[in-house]
């Protein structure tokens, strides 16, 4: 399928999906968030997910130049462009069921925050850093920041990025825990594929349910968390990969892992 805004390729088992404006610092309009839903619909057999930015921006934000920003009901058109096309889009993703890495370099601002950090791993350059830019325009934050953002660093600096609205550091973010590894600028791309391959190389099936584990856990008590935690071992354990896991163990080899 071919795209306006994004890019597709696969490198092996790596679904690899670039935003691609440049000129524009990736700022994404909301039909970039529609094709990456569409993406990420069809994964053509992939078992992992990167996503970047082309260029030097992962993605600068929200660009709704021609839509909300002149709509006689800018507040409705907002509330459209959200609840229509990028809300569904994070949602999808956090709904895939294979690993998700971006990849960050330069800005992660606005909704583009959200969609670098609503992946498992973020990968950062030391260029890059992370923006609630919100604030500096009377806006609100959106995306699933107010929710993504006190669960990964905390209250305390999440109102700081949300109220604040100063850039967050690539170093500083990793201080926070808010992402995965910094790495120098020209290893962003080799180190965040390196990643996902690895990924697309283990057990699919159990990695999946290990990301709606993680979701359920955000929201569960413990005995629900341990509950549903039973459910996904009974569904991991009868995989071809959990019996390929059993038997490399008992042998003391490497596991080779299909994603079955």
């Amino acid at each position: 399928m071919a795209f306006e805004h994004i890019l597709t390729d696969h490198r092996g088992d790596v679904l690899v999906l670039t935003l691609n404006r440049p000129d524009r610092l990736n700022a994404a309009p909301p039909a970039m968030f529609d094709e990456l839903r569409a993406a990420l619909s069809d994964l053509n057999g992939a078992r992992a997910v990167l996503l970047t930015g082309a260029g030097r921006a992962f993605c600068s934000g929200a660009d709704v130049a021609g839509g909300a920003l002149n709509s006689d009901d800018p507040g409705a058109a907002t509330f459209a462009a959200l609840t229509e096309h990028y809300n569904p889009t994070l949602a999808a993703m956090a709904a895939v069921d294979v690993p998700v890495v971006s990849a960050v370099r330069g800005a992660a601002a606005g909704i583009g925050c959200s969609l670098a950090l609503a992946a498992d791993f973020c990968v950062a350059s030391d260029t890059a850093y992370f923006l609630q830019a919100f604030v500096n325009i009377g806006l609100v934050p959106d995306g699933g920041a107010s929710w993504m953002l006190p669960r990964l660093i905390g209250r305390a600096r999440a109102a700081e990025m949300m109220m604040l609205g100063e850039r967050v550091l690539a170093d500083r973010a990793l201080a926070w825990g808010m992402i995965h590894k910094v790495v120098a600028d020209e290893a962003l791309d080799e180190a965040a594929l390196a990643l996902a391959t690895r990924l697309a190389a283990g057990p699919t099936v159990a990695l999946g349910l290990m990301r709606r584990a993680l979701h359920h856990g955000y929201e569960s008590d413990y005995a629900a968390a341990m509950q549903h935690e039973a459910q996904a071992q009974r569904q991991a354990r009868t995989t071809l990969d959990a019996t390929e896991g059993g038997m490399a163990f008992l042998a003391k080899r490497k596991p080779e892992f299909k994603g079955r």
